[in-house]
């Protein structure tokens, strides 16, 4: 499960393009708290701490107990903004958890026993399908991620979601068919030029050449000038 962390943030006036910029340049980072029935509230936090956690990993599966001035709310990120070109943090969005609450996450997929699954072991290749699943997750009960294990699996096997073994209370998204996570495919194999075919075909036939003797002489030619055969009589 996912841990809580603390987090602290100010609340900050004024929306749009202008005060966001104003909050950037002071050093710190734009944000909105929604959802859990109340309205939402414009705050801003630390760029250092909050450029740690988002590159730290796991930062939209990680609830955050916010400290809002003194007052402490329960909350989860759910998307954040980064700059296309210096990759730094320009605005976060965090939902409020409300006791009982459930939400929708992207779960990773973690693959186990891959050094000794016997369809990789036979040259076969590990084809990921999905490498995260959207799940339904109680907001106290978030998986940082759940296993898929290949010890079993040979070429041509898969792994579906049936397969994998979900944290109580988990269920994914997509109920109406059991989807594929992955699967092993074979190995790949080059097909034979046609000049090297050609001449693996030619070799045996030169072989018996050679052992046979020589190679029977092509027809002589008729010497130039020399007058044409007739035609054997009765033919022309």
């Amino acid at each position: 499960m996912a841990g809580t962390k603390t987090l602290a943030a100010t609340t900050r006036k004024g929306t749009g393009k202008g005060a966001a910029r104003s909050v950037r340049r002071d050093g710190r980072i734009p944000g909105v708290i929604y959802g859990g029935g109340d309205a939402a509230e414009p705050i801003a936090l630390d760029y250092r701490e909050l450029n740690k956690l988002i590159y730290a990993g796991h930062f939209l599966t990680t609830i955050f107990e916010l400290d809002l001035n003194g007052a402490k709310q329960r909350v989860i990120p759910r998307d954040y903004q980064l700059d296309p070109i210096k990759d730094q943090p320009l605005h976060v969005d965090f939902l409020r958890l409300k006791p009982g609450a459930s939400l929708r996450v992207q779960v990773p997929v973690h693959f186990l026993n891959q050094d000794i699954c016997p369809g990789i072991k036979k040259g076969g290749t590990l084809n990921i399908v999905r490498h995260a699943i959207e799940m339904r997750v109680p907001a106290d009960n978030i998986p940082e991620a759940v296993t898929a294990d290949l010890a079993s699996l040979q070429i041509h096997d898969s792994v579906h979601i049936t397969d994998l073994p979900l944290p109580e209370g988990c269920k994914p998204t997509q109920r109406e068919r059991d989807f594929t996570i992955a699967s092993i495919s074979p190995p790949l194999v080059a097909a034979e030029e046609p000049a090297a075919a050609a001449a693996t075909s030619a070799a045996p036939a030169a072989a018996a050449d050679a052992k046979g003797g020589k190679a029977a002489a092509p027809a002589a030619a008729a010497p130039a000038g020399a007058p044409a055969k007739a035609p054997p009589k009765g033919k022309k």
